[in-house]
């Protein structure tokens, strides 16, 4: 079937239809990729059930393990390990102290997340976790409006340092991982490690790219994702 609008030339159409056709490779590429992740052998028993904070149920701050993030018939686990704070290197404008502020990547990621929750709450369970004082991550996320999100502390742990989530000297970064549930095991199902393979010219690492809206969205147009533009935490 071939499709047409107002005013195109034949040029364009047969230029459409040869992309149209990279485009339904893409899509049974994706979902190749999408059908051999889900066939990963078990991965390995987390080592401890990590204590994170957590507001509870009065929205005082709580202890809360890993194995509560589980709820009942829901036994995959997404966490996303938000850099709060930031990169040393990152000067994008923020709150001061700038460094102790919060990654403008991830809250751009997490806007849109915040949104999504609701949808994807019936199926699975998912959590955001920072190194920041819960106080701070809560505080940020009020001023933000998030309102889904459910928002951990691991300042206390080393659920990032063990998940890829920390370098050795204490840098955060924005990694996303899944774990399942086996009775009462809890296994490392997959990661977004391509965040630390290598990139093809001045690619960014992509790791959680078919997440992202704002990006994508972005693909769609004549000018495409750009080379001079960033997320930042506010915009004139």
């Amino acid at each position: 079937m071939s499709v047409r609008f107002p005013g195109e030339s034949e040029e364009y159409r047969a230029a459409r239809d040869r992309l149209l056709e990279r485009e339904i490779e893409l899509r049974r590429e994706i979902e190749a990729v999408a059908a051999q992740r889900r066939e990963l052998p078990p991965g390995g028993v987390v080592p401890e059930d990590y204590v994170f904070r957590g507001a509870g149920p009065d929205g005082r701050p709580t202890d809360v393990r890993l194995s509560e993030l589980f709820e009942p018939a829901k036994d995959s686990l997404a966490i996303y390990s938000f850099m709060f704070p930031r990169d040393p290197s990152d000067d994008r404008p923020g709150p001061e102290p700038l460094a102790e502020g919060p990654c403008p990547s991830c809250v751009a990621l997490l806007d849109q997340l915040d949104g999504a929750v609701p949808h994807v709450e019936p199926h699975l369970n998912f959590a955001v976790v920072a190194k920041a004082p819960l106080e701070r991550v809560l505080g940020f996320a009020g001023e933000r409006g998030w309102r889904n999100l459910r928002l951990l502390s691991s300042g206390s742990n080393t659920y990032n340092r063990d998940y890829l989530a920390e370098t050795p000297e204490g840098h955060q970064r924005p990694i996303l991982n899944v774990f399942h549930r086996d009775g009462e095991t809890i296994r490392h199902f997959w990661s977004s490690e391509l965040f630390y393979a290598p990139t093809d010219g001045d690619q960014d690492p992509r790791h959680v790219g078919t997440l992202e809206p704002v990006w994508n969205l972005f693909d769609m147009t004549p000018e495409g994702r750009g080379s001079d533009w960033d997320e930042q935490l506010a915009y004139d």
